[in-house]
């Protein structure tokens, strides 16, 4: 099992009072598994994505990766646990737009390494696999909608992590794109064997997922898996 969470909750202290974004919720996710999460808005989505990639602190709860136990209120912790094996794409591909396409993920790639001419390679790797081998020293704003969000996955790969979280990847492309996407995080997870957690308001991107989760009210509504022993093993 590659996390396990127990108990976990987010509280949101507001004028009117406390609010459970997340409440009591325990889950376990497989390793090599590709979760879809929907709900209505403010049903807890993206509030247990972010948990889930330490970006953001529980108000209770614990969560134990890979069999060890990661300690959510300690920064230090968490920080290298981002580092070191999660990936990040986000619906607004958040693209630095004065740099190139190879130089964005390089961004990423320097965090670990100094060494330019290794980073630039790696990236230049990252860019063929995704396609866009022809568009290395293009800025986002030339590059259409569909090809930023490729190097948005190209940068998010470049920690080579074990879990890819995803949030509405598809949520600014039209069908056919947000089809050639889905695609791709399929590609990465079948063939990497990278777990992919995806929040996502679309019930064509959440049949993409062999574990299918809904969220409401903070909890789990309902889950259905199709994750085997041999497949995660």
């Amino acid at each position: 099992m590659l996390i396990q969470i127990k108990n976990l909750t987010k509280t949101y202290q507001r004028h009117d009072g406390a609010i459970n974004a997340v409440d009591n919720l325990s889950l376990d996710i497989p390793k090599g598994s590709f979760v879809t999460i929907t709900g209505a808005s403010g049903s807890g989505k993206t509030t247990l994505l972010l948990m889930l990639g330490g970006l953001l602190r529980p108000t209770s709860g614990k969560m134990v990766y890979n069999g060890n136990e990661i300690n959510l209120h300690k920064e230090e912790e968490l920080a290298n646990f981002r580092s070191n094996h999660v990936g990040f794409v986000m619906q607004s591909f958040a693209l630095i737009p004065y740099l190139t396409a190879v130089e964005n993920i390089m961004i990423a790639l320097n965090v670990k390494n100094s060494d330019k001419a290794k980073n630039r390679k790696g990236a230049l790797e990252l860019l063929e696999w995704v396609g866009l081998d022809d568009r290395t020293t293009h800025y986002p704003k030339e590059l259409s909608a569909g090809q930023q969000q490729r190097v948005a996955i190209a940068r998010a790969l470049a920690n080579n992590p074990d879990l890819l979280l995803a949030d509405e990847p598809t949520g600014n492309l039209d069908p056919g794109l947000s089809e050639e996407i889905l695609g791709v995080l399929k590609e990465i997870n079948q063939n990497h064997n990278t777990t992919i957690v995806m929040v996502t308001h679309s019930p064509m991107a959440a049949e993409y997922g062999n574990t299918k989760i809904q969220m409401k009210n903070g909890k789990l509504h309902t889950h259905v898996s199709n994750v085997i022993a041999e497949q995660i093993n």
